[in-house]
């Protein structure tokens, strides 16, 4: 089993990435051989300064490091430092359909009304997702809902070229199930809509790089409602704030919702509230100390990455001539 994910570099890391994909795939590395790429290629789609991505891809390396992913028992490396990503999505984009790629949901949801406006690569980004993961074949993608379509893509590009060409050269990918469950951690301001570092307010999340007493004040005035926790998760269904929170001390704590509730059923969130801030802080101080360590030695980092893109890059060259030839270019 060969696991392949990538995160985009988007600077500060939060609660919600580590809970919903980072301690996934920490666990991942003792289930399956993984790549994981930081996906400064793709940062492109969105207006980002240079200087900014620059920086970004070492910090987001740092904080990977510290929230578990060892480069010594997986590969690490940024998307752009393995040319072969850009050349195979090219090939793929000849094999892509663009009655495939229109019907992708994230591109309706992030080009919105000004769909005439955005950049191509937005549009065609899916394609190189695909080119992430069968440059490696990759068996598996950990995903989560919002992500499953571009899985479908994957699989219907790389049976379309190995049929179109009469090749048996790319595997069909699968989602990924294993490395527990990826918690959906949302807002502290409003349980409808994801934790993200795009809201403008500092009270909707807890960063990776906050203190111990910022923690605890963002826990503190998180939005609840007046009615105490009930003893099953189904009763949660209409009160999303609640729901949110039970759902962060869960995945904290390595738990599901239904065994939290059993020890809080009746009770009030100004007993709940205290026990979840001692469990996010049991989280990410030490988290946020390697964090800080590993800042101070960007060689060192650089070094990291630079020996994953290596590794990478020798695993994805068969895999290029191979398509390359396939095509009928190089002999």
């Amino acid at each position: 089993m060969r696991v392949v994910s990538g995160i985009q570099p988007t600077g500060d890391l939060h609660l919600g990435n580590l809970l919903g994909a980072i301690l996934r795939w920490v666990k991942m590395q003792d289930e399956a051989e993984c790549l994981f790429f930081l996906a400064d290629l793709h940062a492109l789609t969105v207006d980002i300064s240079p200087a900014q991505l620059r920086s970004s891809v070492r910090e987001m390396a740092a904080a990977l490091i510290a929230s578990g992913i060892d480069p010594e028992k997986s590969i690490l490396f940024a998307h752009s430092a393995v040319p072969a990503h850009p050349e195979l999505a090219w090939i793929l984009n000849c094999t892509a359909r663009m009655g495939w790629l229109s019907r992708m949901t994230q591109f309706k949801e992030k080009s919105g009304k000004n769909r005439e406006g955005v950049s191509v690569g937005l549009f065609d980004y899916p394609v190189l997702q695909a080119a992430d993961v069968l440059l490696y074949h990759g068996t598996h993608v950990p995903v989560g809902e919002d992500q499953k379509q571009h899985i479908e893509l994957m699989r219907d590009i790389a049976l379309k070229f190995n049929n179109d060409f009469d090749v048996d050269l790319f595997v069909a990918p699968e989602p990924f199930v294993g490395g527990g469950t990826a918690a959906r951690v949302m807002s502290l301001r409003d349980g409808s809509v994801k934790m993200s570092k795009s809201d403008p307010s500092e009270a909707s999340r807890v960063n990776l790089t906050d203190s111990d007493e910022a923690i605890a004040q963002k826990i503190r005035k998180a939005k609840t409602d007046p009615e105490p926790l009930p003893d099953d998760p189904a009763l949660l269904g209409t009160r999303p704030e609640a729901r949110n929170l039970v759902g962060i001390m869960a995945a904290l704590t390595d738990r599901t919702p239904a065994v939290v509730l059993q020890q809080y059923a009746g009770q009030g969130f100004g007993a709940f509230k205290p026990e979840l801030t001692e469990a996010a802080i049991a989280t990410i101080a030490p988290l946020r100390r390697r964090l800080v360590e590993l800042r101070r030695d960007e060689a060192a980092l650089d070094a990291i990455l630079a020996a994953g893109a290596a590794k990478a890059a020798a695993l994805a060259a068969p895999t290029l001539l191979a398509a390359y030839r396939a095509v009928g270019l190089k002999n």
